[in-house]
């Protein structure tokens, strides 16, 4: 099996903190992989410095948006798409709006779940979905993203899965939840390629990909979604990391690939 696949939506630099590569380096891996189109769309900076530790500073928004400006004239075979990688918060949407769509004319914001609010305070979705609750308010803060209406698609939305363990009545609740909620408005949601390269979690039912979960994606057939295919390159090498073993389960369950319109 050979499934054909040239775009990549998912990509981060090292501003972030985690990764490593600058928005060059990426357009040079996208077009020797074969790729036509690259989103580049790094962790966001946020005006009250939230997470710092893991996304650039507000200081660096402008050279990131520079860097891909400049690259779309060093690589005219690319089709080199801004965007950021977000996470939803009420104070967060003019932000988003007004500066990064508006004045910095970004193409795209990307949600996601890294991590959800619990109570007065937010808790990592990176080992700290254990609990029902837990997994109720991930299945809930996802929905509230997507309700936002900002984001082009949203990305591993079961994440939860790399510590929530059992794919019991809870696990399945909340992802009809999620589809269902996906399904109703339009978003579509990533099989993301870097969980495979994250190592295996043991579960009760043995090792397994932190995610992309399967069973999660079996359930998703019996909704109307549509899915992208991303790798979530932390390193240039990885431009399109995985992305055949994510699309090969999209094939398996013949979920519909989404076109984005950026």
């Amino acid at each position: 099996m050979n499934i054909k696949f040239d775009k990549n939506y998912h990509t981060h630099t090292y501003r972030c903190k985690h990764a490593s590569g600058d928005v060059a380096d990426y357009c040079q891996a996208a077009v020797e992989s074969g790729l036509s189109v690259l989103g580049i769309s790094d962790h966001t900076a946020l005006p009250d410095h939230r997470w710092s530790n893991v996304r650039m500073e507000m200081e660096e928004l402008p050279g990131y948006s520079s860097a891909i400006d400049q690259a779309r004239i060093d690589f005219p075979e690319l089709t080199i798409i801004k965007g950021m990688e977000c996470e939803y918060a009420a104070e967060y949407v003019s932000f988003y709006q007004d500066t990064l769509l508006g004045e910095l004319q970004f193409d795209y914001l990307v949600g996601a779940a890294h991590y959800i609010p619990v109570g007065n305070s937010w808790k990592s979705s990176f080992g700290g979905i254990e609990s029902v609750a837990d997994l109720r308010a991930y299945a809930n803060y996802l929905i509230q993203s997507m309700e936002s209406g900002l984001f082009a698609f949203m990305a591993h939305p079961d994440l939860f899965g790399n510590s929530y363990q059992s794919w019991d009545k809870e696990a399945i609740a909340a992802s009809r939840d999620i589809l269902a909620a996906a399904a109703a408005l339009r978003i579509p949601l990533e099989i993301n390629g870097l969980g495979m390269r994250r190592g295996k979690v043991n579960t009760p039912q043995g090792k397994r990909n932190p995610y992309p979960w399967l069973p999660f994606w079996e359930m998703a057939a019996d909704y109307d979604i549509e899915v992208v295919i991303n790798s979530d390159a932390h390193r240039p090498k990885d431009i399109i990391g995985n992305m055949q073993e994510a699309a090969e389960i999209a094939e398996k369950f013949k979920l519909t690939s989404a076109v984005l319109q950026l």
